[in-house]
């Protein structure tokens, strides 16, 4: 995170909470392992996406998930858009493919479909987390 804001990118960080999830592994058997949870990220996204529609600091909101938790704040985005009487467009980027189940979008925006390979090539490949010591 701090090589991003570097960069000038906003960040915000959440501690996240493990669980222990059994998964299932390819000979059939199953293993325990702990399985890191995000809280909260949705609704930091969703007051971002408002506060920068009131700030008047984008015209186009392209949000990367399809998380329909988002439709609240796309709505008063729209609202914003009309009392301020200017345009806003807020719209939804997923990936698509044969394998991929869910292709709906952020109800209230636009829908972009996109191919897995632009999809990977948006993932940032660096590796963030703290290095493990040496045993």
């Amino acid at each position: 995170m701090a090589v991003m804001g570097t960069r000038g990118i906003h960040t915000f960080s959440r501690a996240l909470r493990y669980r222990n999830q059994t998964i299932s592994l390819s000979d059939g058997t199953l293993a325990v392992t702990l399985a890191g949870l995000e809280k909260g990220v949705d609704v930091r996204i969703a007051l971002d996406i408002v506060r920068f529609a009131l700030e008047g600091s984008y015209d186009v909101a392209l949000i990367f998930s399809q998380d329909q938790d988002l439709i609240e704040a796309v709505q008063d985005v729209k609202k914003i858009s009309m009392l301020q009487d200017r345009w806003i467009k807020p719209a939804c980027a997923f990936p698509t493919s044969p394998t991929v189940q869910k292709t709906r979008g952020i109800n209230g925006t636009d829908w972009i479909r996109i191919d897995r390979a632009t999809y990977d090539a948006c993932i940032d490949p660096n590796d963030y987390r703290p290095k493990k010591a040496a045993p």
